[in-house]
């Protein structure tokens, strides 16, 4: 009986770290997975703050350059109007963002956007994938309102950086921006389903 005693006692020792195991490999892949930080990370949220400010300083001047071609690919009188007149907005942004650098006394540079970047890339492949017309305007569209929501948050997230941070002007300034994208996102919407969506339908031979 003793013998058999002991055998389940090892056992149980034996299935017990069989389950534990499962755990420990977790903890592992766990630290694995942990970024390491570039010598340059910021390590305070103001330097985090200013890192974001930089990168869409570059997202907004890359957006200048953008914003012509889906205008002059662009058929609809009225989707060429807003991406036009969103151009002039794009700039005074620029000139807001650079107010701003100013007034946390940094000099305004710009930093590569990999997202402003994607989707600018994203909206060009849309347009040589489409023809000109109504299906080619719905994509640009598309393409614009991805932009949009991409600055709608950003805007937002830097302006609570401000906030926090006592750059009350800053946040102002950046909150007027905010503004602006949220009524461009609405603009492209009611551009959508006012007209364009369905040409691009009819175009397509689909009854609505």
């Amino acid at each position: 009986m003793k013998t058999a005693t002991k055998t389940t006692a090892k056992t149980t020792a034996a299935s017990r770290a069989k389950k534990a195991t499962p755990a420990t490999k977790g903890a592992t892949t766990t630290r694995t997975r942990m970024v390491k930080a570039k010598s340059t990370a910021a390590e305070g949220l103001k330097e985090l703050y200013i890192d974001c400010l930089k990168d869409i300083y570059w997202a907004e001047k890359a957006l200048t350059k953008a914003l012509p071609k889906m205008a002059k690919n662009a058929t609809n009188e009225n989707l060429v109007a807003a991406l036009e007149d969103h151009l002039t907005v794009t700039e005074e942004q620029i000139s807001r963002l650079e107010k701003v650098f100013e007034l946390i006394g940094k000099k305004a540079v710009a930093k590569k956007c990999e997202a402003m970047d994607g989707l600018i890339k994203e909206g060009q492949d849309i347009m040589e994938s489409t023809e000109p017309g109504a299906v080619r305007d719905a994509g640009i569209i598309a393409a614009s309102q991805k932009i949009e929501h991409y600055e709608i948050a950003t805007y937002g997230t830097i302006c609570a950086f401000a906030k926090t941070l006592g750059q009350d002007e800053a946040a102002a300034l950046l909150h007027e921006t905010l503004a602006e994208e949220k009524e461009a996102d609405i603009t492209l919407t009611e551009a959508a389903y006012n007209t364009i969506n369905f040409d691009a339908a009819e175009e397509d031979g689909m009854e609505m």
